[in-house]
């Protein structure tokens, strides 16, 4: 028997074991939001840390925090109101609603284009699922969850849906931080919120959930990417758009121009060590790039990076290519400069139309304004198709129309040191609630021992929920007294313990498999001896013998990865199998 997300058996395990739990459950649940319990929590928590490892640590990538509820005129210039939606068909005779897309792919079995024609020419074809009535055409559905900020109506606001428009905002103030040189990363993790039509398949897709995300800015003009040279050599499984599936060394797929870009070739294959990493199986990963009708409105182009589940492929996390898209509608729509200096090698002598103020004009036009009016005149770069009429300036916050009449258009030369650029951007999204769900299926082994199953969690021990269990092997004998003392140490050497004491050694032992503890330590009749415990794995079963002080040393080291069982076990004798 297979425990998996597709026949829910996984999910049942989880609830019991105190992984997850439904909200809100004790009320019938809202579908879409579930809560993670304390088994849970401590496994979303180490994919955090591992994920800041490899982009914050080894990437060196900025960490920020930013606000979850984010007003209208961020989601207006960043073109979320009129584009971030998916299509709605209602049942015509009970009004169940389901997204058109999926209802069209889980009843047929095949992909449509996604846009109305060919939505509603399919669903002519199929029924409701839960009454057998018609489907009625397409209407658009936006995916924000909206609020109000202040009282008396207040201002138009949402939920973030992602993370991005919050790092996109502050990149003035993070272009300082990078000492206003390119290219430079940030990242962010929190909660994303998406008003889904119809939630399904449990943690796979939800309205309140934990995004991971970086935003990779970058000058397109800059040539080659020198870290892609350490990964060019890495293969990966590719589906690109209209094509066949091949496996590809991954320069080979950059020269081909099957991936567009250097850049965004290494952050597929980051992800995908990242992926590895925490334990989901390489074998069963993938990039799927977008179709054209699929894309994103901000994207130039995507790939999906793909966990083969019960449920088939699953994205897990996005790597797109957002060109200067953001940087560009907010700079337009706010008036705050987005871009960057690049300095050339040599300066250069040039000509360029500028403006010039007349004073005598814009003093009484403008009055104390007069000067930051002329300054913000002086500084504007003039296009050769601009010939006269209005000009709208942002003058310490407020736009200001100057009329033709007070200026004129002079062509002079200058001298230039750089080039002003609005960075292109390569963003690699993680959907860590996708990961959780599909790394603990791919995690869980199911064997039959003594005519009974005997679930084992195969988790790498930098991401179990705990790091090691702590038994006494019979509640007499002082051994109690030992063993809570040992898991007393442990913890406060910083390492989160599981103690449990009921029930038979083999039972214990079982209950700590089934939630991934990859260590379990034993004190029996001779540790008030001699002072030493049994140490065992969870995947071999195997065990060897240590002194109780060297514990918090063998566990925090295993833990992070920095020893193996066959380290431990060369260090310390066997004791059986």
């Amino acid at each position: 028997m297979t425990v998996d997300l597709k026949s829910g058996s996984l999910y049942a395990l989880l609830k019991r074991r105190g992984f997850i739990y439904p909200s809100f459950d004790i009320y019938g649940g809202v579908s879409g939001f579930y809560d993670y319990g304390p088994r849970g929590a401590a496994l979303l928590r180490r994919l955090q840390e591992e994920w800041r490892k490899f982009f914050v640590v080894q990437e060196g990538f900025y960490e920020v925090e930013t606000a979850e509820i984010t007003p209208e005129e961020v989601f207006r210039a960043s073109g979320h109101l009129d584009r971030f939606n998916d299509y709605l068909t209602r049942c015509t005779s009970c009004g169940a609603s389901y997204r058109a897309d999926n209802l069209i792919e889980e009843l047929t079995g095949k992909e449509v284009r996604v846009e109305p024609a060919a939505l509603n020419s399919e669903l002519k074809k199929i029924r409701c699922p839960r009454c057998g009535g018609e489907l009625a055409d397409v209407e658009e559905f936006n995916l924000m969850f909206s609020t109000a900020v202040g009282p008396g109506g207040g201002k138009k606001s949402y939920l973030r849906p992602e993370t991005a428009q919050g790092i996109f905002v502050n990149f003035p103030h993070l272009l300082r931080e990078a000492r206003g040189k390119l290219p430079f990363g940030v990242a962010q993790i929190g909660r994303g919120f998406r008003n889904e039509i119809s939630p399904r398949q449990g943690l796979i897709r939800m309205r309140e959930f934990h995004m991971a995300e970086g935003e990779f800015f970058f000058n397109p003009s800059a040539g080659r990417y020198p870290p892609f040279n350490g990964v060019q050599g890495e293969v990966l499984r590719l589906l690109p758009a209209g094509g066949e599936e091949a496996v590809l060394r991954t320069g080979e797929a950059v020269e081909r121009g099957i991936i567009r870009s250097e850049y965004l070739a290494y952050f597929m294959v980051i992800s995908k060590r990242f992926l590895e990493h925490i334990g989901l199986d390489g074998g069963r990963i993938r990039f799927r790039q977008h179709r054209k009708d699929e894309m994103a409105h901000y994207a130039r182009d995507c790939w999906d990076g793909e966990v083969l589940t019960s449920l088939g492929w699953i994205e897990v996390v996005g790597i797109a290519d957002r060109s200067a898209y953001d940087l560009s509608r907010h700079q337009d729509a706010s008036g705050a400069k987005m871009e960057v200096l690049i300095p050339y090698d040599e300066p250069r002598r040039v000509r360029v139309r500028r403006l010039r103020p007349r004073m005598d004009v814009l003093g009484p036009l403008f009055r104390g304004k007069a000067k930051a009016v002329s300054q913000a005149m002086e500084a504007l770069e003039v296009p050769e198709d601009f010939s006269g009429g209005d000009v709208i300036l942002e003058v310490s916050g407020e736009r200001l129309k100057v009329p033709e009449e007070a200026y004129e258009i002079q062509e002079v030369e200058e001298v230039v040191t750089g080039e002003r650029i609005i960075p292109n951007v390569i963003e690699p999204s993680f959907g860590l609630d996708r990961i959780f769900a599909a790394l603990l299926e791919h995690s869980v082994d199911v064997k039959e021992k003594e005519g009974e199953e005997y679930r084992v969690m195969h988790l790498p021990p930098w991401v179990a929920p705990l790091p090691v269990a702590v038994f006494p092997l019979l509640t007499r004998g002082g051994m109690v007294d030992i063993a809570l003392q040992i898991a007393r140490e442990l913890r406060e050497g910083g390492i989160e313990v599981f103690y449990d004491e009921a029930g038979s050694i083999g039972r214990r032992y079982a209950r700590a498999d089934e939630i991934g503890i990859p260590l379990a330590v034993t004190v029996d009749h001779r540790t008030a001896e001699d002072g030493t415990v049994t140490l065992r794995e969870r995947d071999s079963t195997s065990q060897v013998r240590l002194p109780m002080k060297e514990l918090e040393g063998v566990v925090g080291d295993y833990t992070r990865g920095c020893i193996n069982w066959k380290d431990i076990k060369k260090r310390y004798p066997p004791q059986g199998g």
